[in-house]
């Protein structure tokens, strides 16, 4: 089955609702887009049609903002949403309306969107835009505007306060004037959104583009003490110019952001909290020193992630990209099973991007990056991590109770196989028998 494009999928429900004489426009964000010539992520359609109608003309349709007049469409993996015309009113939780009210007038519905750039309606035939808050002159200008009043815009809904920095930052454009003065007038009040909104859009800015500029302006409108506060105390913190010759840690956690290109969620968080830890062991003795950073930064950043409510999994990856970061520091001095082990740790090309951006924000040596890639080069999967020569179960054979000294054996076991010491499961019983005594009363070989 041939999969449709979300693109083409909204065009045929243009000209469906068209044909039974309704209004139908492309809107919002794919708008603007397709006038950046940039290729959408997702298409969103207004009408005047009901849910009812539209749920009726599209089989595969389903509701799926009953409140809001929102209607998904699917078709073979794509999928539009498509929402009725409507006016908001009396937003007294700063996140939703109390009350909508559906509406035939295409005007009531752009101006109750957040910035003039993502208020343009399209028909995706004749590429006609109907611009009915400004948004053309604004694309031209690069100007992230408010509809209407600003503050009254961020007070509906606090999230947009974020979202007014993600837009200009994806897309290196200002903020206007009145917006910006509203915006930071109401920072505060982004402390009032739930930790996964406010996790989603601060990760939209890390990873969509343009993350020094997001984080920049996070800093200059007061936003990052409301979210990030650790990340905000990384401002002013010396380095030593030896190493660090770039600046404060908070320069060079931008530089870094800076660098990123198409980054994982992951890999940009560990950009961003990798040094988190320097401004409470921040010390001066012969030299500024930050010792134990490393392991004061994990706890941070496990506090900070949680708070955020990133699942398990990432944030156990952002959480080891920390814990790991200095290590290629001593790659070229470490023992071969180690290096073998450190080399196969889960997504280790995000610890290996990290690392190299780290050098090219700082000192610029790669000679430590350039190690691990021979080394990757010339060490197979299969010797990187080989097949076990012993298990649990050969140590239980060989008369050793299970308990806790498995692991230690195990572990010591592998790394003289990661060394090339032993080869066979031969050769690994005898080193086992050489190094541990079995429990007394049991035969220290099997039969």
């Amino acid at each position: 089955m041939t999969r449709t494009s979300a693109g083409n999928l909204a065009r045929r429900i243009v000209a469906s609702l068209r044909a039974r004489g309704f209004q139908a426009w492309l809107v919002g964000g794919c708008v603007r887009d397709l006038l950046l010539g940039l290729e959408p992520a997702d298409y969103d359609v207004a009408t005047d049609a009901r849910p009812e109608t539209v749920q009726a003309l599209f089989p595969d349709a389903r509701l799926v903002g009953a409140h809001f007049g929102v209607v998904l469409v699917s078709e073979n993996g794509a999928e539009v949403e498509v929402a009725t015309f409507r006016s908001d009113h009396a937003y007294r939780d700063g996140r939703r309306p109390d009350e909508v009210r559906y509406e035939t007038d295409p005007r009531e519905d752009v101006r109750r969107r957040d910035f003039t750039i993502n208020a343009l309606l399209m028909d995706p035939e004749t590429g006609e835009v109907a611009d009915l808050v400004g948004g053309r002159r604004d694309l031209a200008a690069g100007l992230i505007r408010a509809i209407g009043d600003p503050g009254t815009r961020f007070r509906e809904d606090h999230l947009r306060l974020l979202r007014a920095v993600r837009f200009a930052a994806r897309f290196g454009f200002a903020i206007e004037g009145s917006t910006l003065e509203a915006l930071r007038r109401e920072r505060a009040s982004i402390r009032g959104i739930s930790a996964e909104r406010i996790r989603g859009e601060l990760t939209r800015i890390l990873t969509e583009g343009g993350a020094r500029r997001g984080f920049e302006l996070l800093n200059e409108t007061g936003l990052l003490d409301e979210v990030l506060p650790e990340a905000a105390a990384t401002k002013g913190v010396a380095q030593p110019p030896e190493f660090h010759p770039e600046g404060d840690v908070w320069i060079h956690t931008l530089l870094m952001l800076e660098a990123l290109r198409n980054p994982t969620a992951t890999l940009a968080w560990g950009v961003l909290l990798h040094d988190i830890g320097k401004p409470p062991t921040f010390r001066v003795q012969e030299r500024i020193r930050f010792d134990g950073h490393v392991e004061a930064g994990g706890k941070m950043a496990a506090e900070i992630l949680a708070r955020l409510r990133f699942s398990t999994g990432d944030a156990r990856q952002i959480e080891a990209l920390i814990a790991h970061h200095l290590r290629f520091k001593d790659l070229p001095r470490m023992r071969e099973s180690k290096v073998k082990r450190f080399l196969r740790m889960d997504r280790f090309e995000e610890h290996l991007e990290l690392h190299r951006l780290d050098c090219l924000s700082s000192h610029r040596n790669l000679e430590n990056y350039e190690f691990a890639l021979r080394k990757l080069a010339e060490t197979p999967a299969e010797v990187l991590k080989p097949r076990r020569l012993l298990t649990g179960h050969d140590l239980i054979r060989m008369g050793y109770q299970p308990g806790p000294a498995f692991a230690r054996i195990l572990a010591e076991a592998e790394d003289a196989q990661l060394e090339s010491a032993i080869r066979t499961p031969e050769q690994a019983a005898e080193f086992v028998r050489a190094r541990f005594a079995p429990p007394e009363g049991l035969p220290s070989r099997s039969a």
